[in-house]
């Protein structure tokens, strides 16, 4: 079955490098992240890893919350999409939690969306000391310039046949999309920079994301580059997602993220974070408004309590969809 498959190799998901000892918390794609020491790595085979991951999922695949990689899907013209969610990783030697975090997405058009998010960030150290403040901002500009459609379902439909260009371009028979992404995390005023719970800002986030559509297999991928400074190093970042719309109500993904540093802040050495989970949404009411967020996994790597790889993630939240029909 495709849920056991799923769910036997994607038992787990990322994690990531912060400047500072004490975590991190921004954005669900930016939370993961804090100091990690170098350590022996088990050889793992990324492309075999994709290739599983591909073979393992199929149907439609939805990027976004509760998942790090996101998706060139906007929420529609005058639409909002609201998520309050919360997500926690965790070591054995250090805990970081977003309790909640809220992020507001508006669409302006039908293929821009308009994004601000905002954590309450919590941060737990090896000595069992607890830090709690405001996380940072996380602005963004999400733009789909190319999409491309199909003929349609011509046999399940009453109307033009296939290869009519009259025909409705919709998400049904659209297999590919192209977008980007772009976006910028600062800090807010008040002391939890100094007070190690987040990373100093400002930091730039640059992605390509595409969706496509393989036979029965459809992919969200991402490819993108945060832009740190002089206290945050640089990172490249990039996501696949696999999954299956088994209903109108219920839809269930796998996702595979790779975060790795592209500089050094003086002399501490680059960090590389391989992981993996698995998740999904469940529609709640008959009018399609409220869904429930949930994901669940740990990471690739052997986990220590020196090296921060987290020992499980978890994100669980709900999202709050609204606009005119």
């Amino acid at each position: 079955m495709v849920v056991v498959s799923i769910l036997t190799i994607l038992t787990a998901r990322r994690t990531s490098e912060c400047y500072f000892k004490h975590g991190d918390s921004r954005s669900i794609r930016a939370f993961f992240r804090r100091p990690s020491i170098p350590h022996r790595r088990q050889p793992i085979s990324i492309a075999a890893l994709l290739a599983i991951f591909a073979i393992a999922s199929l149907a439609r695949a939805q990027g976004g919350p509760p998942f790090i990689t996101d998706d060139p899907g906007t929420p529609g013209n005058r639409h909002w999409e609201i998520n309050f969610g919360w997500i926690a990783n965790h070591n054995p030697g250090n805990a970081y939690y977003q309790t909640p975090d809220i992020d507001m997405n508006y669409g302006w058009g039908d293929h821009i969306q308009l994004k601000y998010e905002l954590p309450m960030a919590v941060a737990t150290d090896e000595s069992n000391t607890t830090r709690a403040g405001l996380g940072e901002s996380l602005l963004g500009v999400k733009w789909r310039p190319y999409e491309h459609h199909t003929a349609g379902k011509s046999h399940q439909r009453r109307g033009p046949v296939a290869g009519d260009p009259d025909e409705a371009k919709t998400d049904e028979n659209m297999n590919f999309s192209l977008g980007t992404y772009p976006q910028v995390s600062i800090n807010n005023p008040t002391s939890a920079v100094r007070r190690g719970i987040v990373e100093p800002g400002p930091q730039y986030y640059l992605p390509i994301e595409f969706t496509a559509k393989w036979g029965p297999i459809d992919f969200d991928g991402e490819v993108g580059r945060w832009i740190g400074n002089r206290h945050v190093p640089s990172r490249w970042g990039r996501g696949l997602i696999a999954g299956h719309e088994f209903s109108e109500r219920l839809e269930l993904y796998g996702e595979i993220y790779d975060l790795q540093d592209a500089n050094r802040i003086d002399a501490t050495p680059k960090q590389r974070a391989l992981t993996a989970d698995f998740g999904g949404r469940q529609t709640l009411d008959h009018a399609g408004h409220l869904r429930l967020l949930f994901m669940a996994g740990r990471a690739i790597q052997a986990v220590t309590r020196q090296n921060s790889e987290p020992d499980w993630i978890a994100y669980l939240g709900v999202q709050l969809l609204l606009g005119p029909k």
